[in-house]
């Protein structure tokens, strides 16, 4: 990707994603901030987090002053590059929730973030944004024993913690190939909590909806430094915002903040689409309801079939750069592309005369202990919300009503759940954070090649699985 998209101001995002290619080009102009302001409430970062945040707030008291200040513009990093998945997956597992805050703790956990699918679905259609939502439901594929094992464990453990049928299910092969034709199935589990989205759509569609509510987006406005208070501000090169509260809603670009460069690392999650495919595909791939699927292997891989025809598909792969670094270059890599290209093929071998059409890709932000958070520091006024290891789409609603509580002081259901106030330990310092984060891709990798090979699960994979979460 061309590093002028840094710089670009109106058709070169729409070469961000396949997603951004929908953006009507040149973008509507918002304003740089160029002189001193003050208002209520700064949020810095104009992704899903930043722009739910400002949405809730305007909800719940449409007299605060509430700026938005955004170093590209609104959507520019994961919220409009990300695979659309707008599921109730929280990187944390149900397992570890539990054992960390408690069986009701998670329980309410889990229920808010199902809830959350349906009110973005709902929030988006009485916005008047048409963000192809469509809720299909989520398919994780089984094409080994050893994913069988892992996957059937997985079913069994949902139930000790008081899941039911109705919320993730086993499906025998047949059952599985009703949904999706992919090669090699011996099975699935299913869940409903899950829609697929076109996340560029949605992103712009609420950048215009907040400006609409009397939010002010400062684009092309890189927040310089963030300074705690009481009465915290933010320094740009355009000048010095002053607030009651700053939210920090930065995800993987955190770490370019003075004092926040072990707060999250930046790691690269990649994507692909091929061309719109024709009827005689789809009679066989299914997916009319638009699930989204992936399958029980360690690498992560997540697809979507797009309301015009497509595969979106993309996973995890690309190697962690050294310094926290982000940069346009790191969008693309050549190898991990042609990774996702023949690992989609595998799936779905029809696919081998088709054309790829689109490769992109973009940073999302992980915490040392893969546990997402959002909080409120009233002393400071400094607030933030993040670290959601890729699992944002809804994950970023729940996050900006729950900051909106926090920061009007609502009495809210939401202000008590486990991730409110957690703060996760600093990533080590380099060189052993590139050491850890690339040791930790490598094992996954290898854990997959073992499986593959033996056909059993992978012992180094359980060694390493409660170190991410699991």
């Amino acid at each position: 990707m061309a590093e002028a998209l840094s710089t670009g101001r109106s058709s070169g995002y729409q070469r961000l994603s396949l997603w951004w290619e929908a953006v009507d080009a040149p973008l509507a102009a918002r304003p740089a901030l160029s002189q001193d302001l003050e208002v209520d409430v700064c949020i810095v970062g104009a992704g899903f987090t930043g722009l739910w945040t400002a949405h809730a707030l305007a909800c719940i008291d449409p007299s605060l002053r509430v700026a938005v200040l955004e170093r590209e513009v609104a959507g520019f990093g994961a919220s409009g590059r990300n695979g659309g998945w707008c599921s109730a997956l929280f990187p944390v597992s149900d397992a570890a929730l539990a054992r960390r805050h408690g069986t009701e703790a998670m329980r309410a956990m889990r229920r808010a973030m199902e809830g959350t699918v349906d009110l973005v679905g709902s929030t988006a259609a009485e916005e008047g944004i048409d963000c192809h939502f469509a809720k299909g439901g989520s398919i994780r594929l089984v094409r080994s024993e050893a994913q069988r094992v892992r996957a059937l464990a997985e079913v069994d453990e949902e139930r000790e913690l008081g899941f039911g049928e109705e919320d993730v299910r086993w499906l025998g092969s047949e059952e599985a190939r009703e949904l999706i034709g992919a090669d090699g199935v011996l099975g699935a589990t299913f869940t409903p909590h899950c829609a697929a989205l076109q996340p560029a759509l949605l992103a712009r569609g609420l950048a215009d909806t907040v400006e609409r509510g009397g939010v002010r987006i400062f684009e092309h406005t890189p927040a310089q430094e963030i300074r705690p208070g009481p009465g915290p501000s933010v320094a740009t090169s355009g000048g010095t915002v002053r607030a009651e509260v700053v939210v920090r809603a930065t995800e993987g670009w955190t770490p370019m903040l003075p004092g926040l460069e072990r707060t999250l690392v930046p790691v690269y999650s990649l994507m692909v689409a091929t061309e719109p495919l024709g009827a005689d595909f789809w009679a066989g791939a299914g997916l009319e309801d638009r699930t989204t699927f992936a399958d029980h292997r360690h690498m992560i891989i997540y697809g979507q079939r797009t309301a015009d025809g497509r595969i979106a598909f993309g996973g995890r792969g690309a190697p962690y750069h050294y310094g926290s670094a982000v940069r346009p270059s790191f969008d693309s890599a050549p190898e991990v592309h042609a990774l996702l290209r023949n690992t989609l093929t595998d799936l779905f071998p029809e696919l081998g005369g088709a054309r790829f059409t689109h490769a992109w890709g973009g940073p999302l932000g992980v915490p040392r202990d893969w546990h997402a958070s959002v909080g409120f520091d009233r002393g400071s006024g400094l607030a933030w919300a993040g670290g959601y290891v890729g699992d944002g789409v809804a994950t970023t609603n729940l996050a900006g009503r729950t900051l909106a509580h926090l920061i009007t002081g609502a009495d809210s259901p939401l202000i008590t759940l486990p991730w409110v106030g957690h703060r996760s330990p600093r990533w080590e310092p380099e060189p052993l954070r590139w050491l850890g984060v690339n040791a930790g891709l490598w094992t996954m990798k290898l854990a997959d090649r073992s499986e593959a090979r033996s056909g059993r699960p992978s012992r180094l994979a359980r060694v390493v699985g409660p170190l991410l979460g699991h």
